[in-house]
């Protein structure tokens, strides 16, 4: 499908924008270009669903999920082909998405049976106070293109399951994932109009999210992505005081102290940073590696690069490392490493493009990065990849205090080995952040919350907590009793 999806029918628009396979630069279709007018026709469309679909029982509401989660898996094979030829993941990778993806379809259509209200007893014998939770309204879902598939259904999951309904503007690289998604939500019986798919190129990609965060039948804006957007995303909602879900960049500290496990710290370290060839929003980008244990951790480290990475085009059944997303990314990459080393960084492994040329970067780790380096630690748009490591040998405060690039508020999530049990409880509580990660390396789960502190994010998504976002408290006071 290249259209847009609005009202339950497949809409052209006046212009169209390419959509390129990063591995092979290859063109994969011709999508629609949505501008002002479409999204207001979806805007429009979501919102008269709104008046019926608000109205509908909670257990149809999860029916219908249910029933669009097993076509999703029913589908698996083919979504996952989609996401890899638009994203560049290896597909494994991708049809591990797919499943992660549909199961938050399945977990709230599971929650959608459990919004409960309250009934509170006030000092008043002639009367109640009734707590009711009722859905906002219409949702602006903004996903990136990294997780083009869960980073949608995590938020349309929730905001279905709730009674809401949504127009989702996904990324310009990778749209024909949220199509696809639209495509079993029409064959899982989802009513017109309750799911709405409007793509954009990035020269629209403006002007589209201030008509979605500017729109007064819009009562919610979820967003994905980089904290300057998110920002900019946050002052466009201001104006009509929407609420307002975030997720956004941040500065992930890895620290192994020197009673960590160096062979289990270093799979969770491959597996926190290269997933998606570094490019998601919860990698490492700061390590912190105690004196007493730096040696054996750099060694193991470098030769799990050297051995257990392949990168390749994410079809071919060996590649663990696809291409980054686009030439710019690679570009940014490059000058993050050339600055490192003419800064006195040491590069162990990689540190240059991959012979396959284009989008491709060698897996690279470097030593001896200071402050002063542009590699200190970045996030923006998901494109980050490579490995940044702090020769630390302080103490366990200024590990948990002081990871670089934490003065601009960017704090997701936080990951690090430890042994003893008493330093595990300090840390875990000590760590600023949204997420913690303990000997573990991958932390995200659908029955789990997700979200950050401080300039990385507002709310959390996924878990019992998630339908919240999509949810008004209403007070009841009943008297005359």
């Amino acid at each position: 499908r290249t259209d847009g999806f609005v009202g339950g029918r497949w809409l052209p628009a006046a212009a169209v924008f390419p959509v390129h396979d990063p591995a092979s630069g290859a063109e994969l279709g011709l999508v629609a270009d949505c501008g002002v007018p479409e999204t207001r026709a979806a805007v429009r469309a979501a919102y008269e669903a709104f008046c019926s679909w608000k109205g509908v029982s909670a257990k149809e509401r999860s029916s219908l999920l249910r029933k669009w989660y097993d076509l999703m898996i029913q589908n698996k094979d083919d979504l996952a082909k989609i996401i890899t030829a638009e994203s560049g993941k290896p597909l494994k990778e991708a049809q591990g998405e797919v499943v992660y993806s549909a199961l938050f379809l399945e977990w709230f259509s599971e929650e959608a049976r459990r919004i409960y209200g309250d009934v509170i007893y006030t000092p008043a014998r002639d009367r109640r106070a009734l707590v009711l939770k009722q859905p906002l309204g219409v949702a602006a879902v903004i996903t990136p293109w990294n997780f083009p598939s869960a980073m949608i259904t995590r938020k349309v999951g929730a905001a279905l399951a709730a009674g809401c309904t949504v127009v989702v503007k996904p990324a310009e690289h990778t749209p024909f994932s949220a199509l696809a998604l639209a495509e079993l939500a029409n064959q899982a019986g989802i009513p017109p109009g309750v799911y709405n798919v409007v793509p954009c190129s990035r020269k629209k990609a403006k002007e589209v999210g201030e008509t979605l965060c500017t729109d007064p039948l819009v009562s919610k804006i979820s967003f994905t992505g980089s904290t300057a957007t998110g920002k900019i995303l946050l002052h466009h909602a201001a104006g009509s005081v929407k609420r307002v879900s975030m997720e956004l960049g941040g500065h992930a500290p890895f620290i192994v102290f020197d009673s960590a496990n160096v062979d289990q710290a270093v799979a969770g370290a491959m597996a926190s940073k290269f997933r998606n060839s570094g490019q998601t929003c919860v990698c490492s980008n700061r390590f912190l590696v105690q004196r007493g244990i730096h040696d054996s951790f750099v060694k193991k480290f470098a030769e799990a690069i050297k051995t257990k990475l392949r990168v390749g085009n994410g079809f071919e059944e060996r590649t663990t490392q696809g291409p980054l997303i686009d030439e710019k990314a690679v570009e940014k990459v490059e000058k993050h490493v050339s600055d490192a080393i003419s800064k006195g960084a040491t590069v162990v492994t990689g540190g240059k493009r991959h012979q396959l040329g284009r989008n491709f970067f060698e897996p690279t780790l470097l030593s001896n990065v200071t402050r002063d380096m542009l590699y200190r630690g970045w996030w923006e748009d998901g494109r980050g990849l490579g490995w940044k490591k702090d020769t630390w040998r302080g103490t366990q405060f200024e590990a948990v205090s002081r990871p670089w690039g934490w003065e601009d508020g960017l704090q997701r999530q936080g990951y690090f080995y430890s042994q003893d049990p008493a330093q595990i409880w300090r840390v875990a509580e000590r760590l600023e952040v949204g997420m913690v990660g303990v000997n573990e390396g991958l932390i995200s789960s659908v029955e789990c919350p997700f979200g950050g502190v401080k300039q990385s994010g507002l709310g959390r998504e996924g878990s019992k907590y998630g339908i919240d976002e999509y949810l008004e408290l209403k007070y009841v006071c009943f008297g005359g009793l």
